[in-house]
């Protein structure tokens, strides 16, 4: 069974015709956000924007946002986010923004309402460091990057 649970979430102003963030199946683990652009905006191939969604949130205490890109859009324009993923904290109240950027070889046009990113709401703990003078040993030790081959 999944845990829900109840996030307060506001429109910006002028974005009523908006939908607000919602999962496309019944087990998606993720929300497809929206671009509330006023017009069209073009992404030049290596270039980034940050596309505003139109809605800020209040996450409880002990939960963030991710957002993530959306594999489609990466996929068939090699369209993606800058900083995958994104992280609101439950103390932030502005606008969700998405930067996006193209990867890809042909300008990307943004239009309102296009399913620019994914948001996945999920539980957080905090880390009480406890400072050590070895750390326990394991069979990877500190095999790095690539190091199964």
């Amino acid at each position: 069974m999944i845990e829900e649970i109840e996030v307060s979430i506001r429109k910006m102003p002028g974005t009523e015709d908006l939908p607000l963030p919602r999962y496309m199946t019944g087990q998606a683990a993720g929300m497809d956000i929206m671009a509330a652009v006023r017009e069209e905006v073009t992404i030049l191939p290596g270039a980034r924007t940050l596309v505003p969604t139109g809605v800020a949130v209040a996450l409880p205490e002990g939960y963030e946002a991710e957002i993530r890109p959306r594999s489609g859009l990466a996929v068939r324009h090699g369209v993606t986010l800058v900083n995958a993923p994104g992280t609101i904290d439950p103390d932030y109240r502005g606008e969700v923004g998405v930067i996006l950027i193209n990867h890809g070889q042909e300008p990307f046009v943004i239009r309102r309402g296009d399913r620019v990113a994914q948001m996945v709401v999920h539980r957080v703990c905090r880390v009480i460091w406890a400072v050590c003078g070895e750390l326990s040993p394991t069979e990877r030790g500190d095999g790095g990057f690539g190091h199964t081959r």
